[in-house]
């Protein structure tokens, strides 16, 4: 699948249809080689508006879904059906058609907070397929992925080597990138390393531009950069000029 490689990792690229595609096909790739190796499957995947293509290639996808686990990279800690709720954004845009045979996992609990509701969250994933079998990340344009905004409280933690919890709370108050929904839990990023299959999707020209400086910064400053040590098991799907 690999176009262009940049070091370890592949880069390919296109118009935003053509990467949503080619993204989808390898998704789709990487979850029949699971069912066929494990007879079950794990995809995790991000909210915001630039996966949507993506999501709707992958709707009425040829899959045995019921035996593919979905849930997701991170989570505003808003009740679903509320605005910015990631997962009301994957139920209406991605679980439909055959997906919605999908086994769905929510991030959201009955809890006050996000840190009070991680043992909770844990648990509700004992029984989920690990390492997950493919991570669709997507980044902002402060260089955040997953819920690991530059300077939140709690990212430190979430990003910290020796942290092998799955998830972490986060507060990025006063961090732009969060906008009005500043409590979140998100994978943490040993959970995100161990996944076989990780996907930095990324559409548009400029974040391509954020993704090309933020690797070559401190992953405390860009996050994202921290992705490009997995190697050949990161697949980055953007647009260059």
């Amino acid at each position: 699948m690999p176009e262009n490689l940049n070091q370890d990792y592949a880069v390919i690229s296109g118009a935003d249809a053509h990467i949503a595609q080619r993204c989808a096909e390898h998704v789709q790739e990487a979850l029949r080689a699971a069912l066929l190796a494990r007879g079950e499957a794990s995809l995790m995947v991000s909210g915001g508006s630039s996966p949507k293509p993506l999501f709707k290639a992958l709707q009425n996808a040829d899959l045995v879904w019921d035996k593919i686990t979905v849930s997701l990279v991170d989570e505003r800690w808003v009740n679903p059906g509320a605005a910015g709720s990631n997962e009301s954004f994957i139920k209406d845009h991605f679980l439909q058609g055959r997906a919605s045979a999908a086994q769905f996992v929510s991030l959201k609990s009955g809890a006050q907070t996000a840190l009070e509701a991680l043992p909770e969250i844990e648990g509700r994933f004992l029984s989920v397929q690990t390492p997950f079998d493919v991570c669709v990340m997507g980044m902002g344009l402060d260089s955040h992925t997953a819920s690991w905004f530059p300077g939140a409280h709690g990212q430190a933690a979430a990003m910290a080597a020796d942290n092998k919890a799955q998830f972490a709370a986060i507060d990025a108050s006063g961090c732009g990138g969060a906008g009005e929904f500043p409590e979140r839990i998100t994978l943490t990023l040993s959970a995100v390393m161990d996944s076989r299959q990780i996907i930095l999707f990324i559409p548009g020209a400029a974040k391509a531009k954020v993704f090309e400086m933020a690797r070559l910064e401190t992953p405390s400053l860009t996050p994202v950069g921290a992705l490009k040590s997995a190697a050949d098991r990161l697949t980055v799907y953007t647009k260059l000029e």
